[in-house]
C-alpha cells in the first residue's frame, strides 16, 4: 500500500504570510480530501508535494523516496492536475495526449497509441478525440486533465480545485471518474467545496490559515458534533446580535432571511436540534480556529 508522510512543513512568503504552519499528515491509498477556504494554504501544500516549490523546512516521504531530496524519482510516480490546466490552441484531444505521452518518455508509437486510446476511453472522451481541446466544456477539460495526469501509471495523483466552475452534471461525471481512479492509487483532492469531499473521500483534513485544524474520517468529524448543532430561522436585522450571543458556525438565506447553525451543548426551545453534516464540521473547525 502506498503511503505519503508529511512532517512539519513550513512555508512563509514575503510579507510574513505563513502559508504552511507545521503541517504533518499521513496519507494512504484511496481518496483523501483536503478541504479549506480559498487562501487557506491548500495550493501551497499541493505545489510543495508536487515538487514545484520547496518548503522552508520539513520533510516529505513517499514510500521509500525522500521527495525533497529526490524530486525526479518521485515525479516518475506522480500525476498532477493543477488548479489552472492550460491547453495548446488548435490541438485535438488525441494530439495533446500523444504529445504529453512523448514528453513523459513513452517513445514506442504503438504503445503510445494504445495508451492514448485507453485514456480517452477511461475519461469518456474517445468520441471527442479529433475535436479541439480549446473548444471543450469545463468538465471535458478537467477530464482531459485527469487523462494527462494518468500517463505513466502514477502511484499518487494530486488534483487541485478540480470541480470549481463545473455545472452539476459535469461535476457528477468528474466524481465518477475520480472515484474509479481512486481505487488503485493515492488521490489527493484539494477543494473548498464540501460536496467534493462528502461524495468521494474516506479520509480528510481541513486546513485554515496554513494549519491542519482537523484530520480523520468525515464521519468522525460528524460524530463529534452529535447533539451539538442547533438551527434557527431569524430576521436579517437579528444576525449580528445572534453572532455576539452564540457560537454561530454558519448562516444561509432562505426566503431572504438567515437560517443560522449554532454550536452548543444545549439551546432553548426556539432552536431546533438537527443532525450535523460535513458542512457543519467544516464551518465549526474554521470558527474554532478564529476564536
Amino acid at each position: 500500500m502506498a503511503e505519503l508522510n508529511i512532517k512539519e512543513l513550513k512555508k512563509t512568503y514575503s510579507g510574513d504570510i505563513l502559508a504552511m504552519d507545521d503541517i504533518s499528515i499521513t496519507i494512504k491509498s484511496g481518496m483523501f480530501g483536503l478541504l479549506g477556504p480559498n487562501g487557506a494554504g491548500k495550493s501551497t501544500l499541493m505545489r510543495t508535494i508536487a515538487t514545484l516549490q520547496k518548503p522552508d523546512s520539513g520533510t516529505i516521504n513517499f514510500n521509500d523516496i525522500d521527495v525533497l531530496e529526490s524530486p525526479k524519482e518521485f515525479r516518475s510516480q506522480l500525476g498532477y492536475l493543477p488548479q489552472e490546466f492550460g491547453v495548446y490552441p488548435r490541438i485535438t484531444a488525441e494530439q495533446l495526449l500523444n504529445h504529453l505521452a512523448t514528453l513523459k518518455g513513452i517513445n514506442n508509437k504503438n504503445e503510445r497509441k494504445e495508451l492514448v486510446d485507453y485514456l480517452l476511453e477511461r475519461t469518456n472522451l474517445y468520441d471527442k478525440k479529433n475535436k479541439s481541446v480549446k473548444g471543450f466544456s469545463g468538465g471535458m477539460k478537467q477530464r482531459i486533465g485527469i487523462a494527462q495526469a494518468l500517463i505513466g501509471n502514477p502511484k499518487i495523483l494530486i488534483v487541485d480545485e478540480p470541480t470549481a466552475g463545473l455545472d452539476p452534471g459535469e461535476r457528477n461525471r468528474f466524481y465518477d471518474l475520480l472515484s474509479d481512479v481512486g481505487k488503485d492509487v493515492i488521490v489527493i483532492l484539494s477543494t473548498h467545496i464540501v460536496d467534493d469531499v462528502r461524495e468521494l473521500c474516506t479520509e480528510m483534513a481541513i486546513m485554515d490559515f496554513g494549519k491542519i485544524v482537523f484530520k480523520g474520517k468525515p464521519q468522525d468529524g460528524i460524530s463529534e458534533l452529535d447533539g451539538k448543532v442547533f438551527e434557527k430561522h431569524i430576521k436579517k436585522i437579528e444576525l449580528e446580535k445572534y453572532k455576539k450571543e452564540f457560537n454561530v458556525i454558519s448562516n444561509r438565506l432562505i426566503g431572504g432571511n438567515p437560517v443560522i447553525h449554532v454550536l452548543a451543548n444545549k439551546a432553548d426551545k426556539t432552536f431546533k436540534k438537527i443532525e450535523p453534516t460535513l458542512e457543519d464540521v467544516f464551518f465549526s473547525k474554521l470558527s474554532k480556529n478564529k476564536i
